[in-house]
C-alpha cells in the first residue's frame, strides 16, 4: 500500500515537473505530447516544435535528473542512519557531499580531465569525508551521545568547504558557475541523466539488497553475529553503496543537502522502522520530493530561478531541528 502510493505521488510529482515553468502550455497538450513519446504511440498534441523541443530537451530530462538525485540522496541517507544507527545521520552532515564536492571542484578547476571522471572523483571525496567523519567521531568515545557523529561530520564539513572555498580562487572567472553549482542544479540536460544513472542503479541495488542486514543490525552486533550476519562486512558494503550513490547525486547536482534526512524520516514515521520498507520508500519519494522542490525553484520567482539546494535548505533546516531535539528527548 505504502509503495502503491509513493509510486502515485512520484507519477503527479513528474507530471507537476513537466506542466510547470515560465513557458505556458496547456496541461493537456502535454499529457497528449507524452503519450505521443510512447513506443508505438501516436498522437497530435497541437504542440509547436519548438514547445516539442522544451518539453523533451529541458524540462523532461531535468525532472528525470532531479528524480534520480532525490532518490540517490534519500536512500543514501537511510543506508547511512542504519549502518551507524544515527537517526541524524545524512550525507550532507556527515561529510560526504562536502567530500564529493572538493574532488569534483578539484577536477572541474584544475584538472583537465573528461566528464566522466568526475563521479570517480567525488566517489573518492565522499568516502573520504566519511571516514574522516567516523574517526574523528570515534575520537569523542561515547560522552557525546547520538550527536556525536553528526558534530563531526559538521567539522569535517567545514574543513573540506574551507578547502574547496581555497581551491575556487585559482579560477575566479568560474566563480559564479561554481557557486550555482554548489548550491545545486538538476538542469544539466539529458547528458548528465546517462552520465548518473549506471551509477544510480548500482548503489541503489545494492542498498536495497542490504535493508534486510540492517533490520538484524539494528538489535546489535553481538546479536547479528549470533544469527550468521556479519556486521563489518554489512557496514562496510553499505557505507560504500551509500558514499556511490551521494557521489554521482553531488556529481550531477551539486549540493544539496537535507533531502537524506528529511524523507527517510517521515518514512520511518509513517511506514514504520524496517529498513526493508525504509530503503525503497526513501527511494521513491526522496525522487518526488526534488521533482517537487525544483518545480518551486522554478516557479516562485518566475522567469528567474532559485537554486533548489535553497528549496530544501528552506524545507530541511527547519526539519533537522525538530529530529534534533527528538533525539535529545528520546536519549533522556
Amino acid at each position: 500500500m505504502w509503495t502503491a502510493g509513493a509510486l502515485a505521488v512520484l507519477a503527479v510529482s513528474m507530471v507537476a515537473g513537466l506542466l510547470g515553468g515560465a513557458a505556458d502550455i496547456s496541461p493537456w497538450q502535454v499529457v497528449l505530447q507524452a503519450l505521443d513519446w510512447l513506443p508505438y504511440v501516436h498522437v497530435d498534441s497541437g504542440l509547436a516544435p519548438v514547445e516539442q523541443g522544451l518539453l523533451f530537451e529541458l524540462r523532461l530530462p531535468r525532472v528525470l535528473v532531479a528524480a534520480v538525485v532525490g532518490g540517490l540522496l534519500a536512500i543514501a541517507g537511510a543506508g547511512y542512519q542504519g549502518v551507524f544507527r544515527n537517526p541524524l545521520a545524512d550525507p550532507y552532515l556527515l561529510g560526504a557531499a562536502a567530500g564529493a564536492g572538493l574532488t569534483t571542484t578539484v577536477v572541474i578547476v584544475l584538472v583537465p580531465t573528461p566528464v566522466v571522471g568526475i563521479p570517480v572523483a567525488a566517489f573518492a571525496g565522499a568516502v573520504g569525508g566519511v571516514f574522516l567523519a567516523y574517526v574523528l567521531g570515534n575520537t569523542a568515545g561515547r560522552s557525546g551521545g547520538t550527536a556525536t557523529l553528526v558534530l563531526a561530520g559538521v567539522a569535517v564539513t567545514s574543513f573540506l568547504t574551507a578547502i574547496q572555498t581555497f581551491i575556487q580562487q585559482f579560477k575566479v572567472e568560474q566563480l559564479q558557475r561554481i557557486y550555482s553549482w554548489i548550491l545545486g542544479d538538476v538542469g544539466g540536460g539529458w547528458d548528465q541523466f546517462w552520465l548518473v544513472l549506471p551509477y544510480a542503479v548500482v548503489s541503489a541495488v545494492l542498498l536495497l539488497a542490504h535493508g534486510r542486514m540492517l533490520d538484524v543490525l539494528s538489535v546489535g552486533d553481538e546479536e547479528a553475529t549470533s544469527l550468521g550476519v556479519r556486521a563489518g562486512r554489512v557496514r562496510l558494503a553499505v557505507l560504500l553503496a551509500a558514499s556511490l550513490a551521494t557521489a554521482a547525486a553531488v556529481a550531477v547536482s551539486g549540493l544539496i543537502g537535507f533531502v537524506g534526512i528529511v524523507i527517510p524520516h517521515v518514512v520511518r514515521r509513517l511506514a514504520g522502522g524496517s529498513y526493508r520498507i525504509v530503503l525503497p520508500l526513501s527511494l521513491i519519494c526522496g525522487a518526488a520530493f526534488l521533482v517537487l522542490a525544483d518545480l518551486v525553484a522554478r516557479t516562485v520567482i518566475a522567469p528567474a530561478e532559485l537554486p533548489i539546494g535553497v528549496v530544501t535548505m528552506f524545507v530541511g533546516a527547519p526539519f533537522f531541528v525538530a529530529v534534533l531535539r527528538m533525539t535529545r528527548q528520546t536519549a533522556t
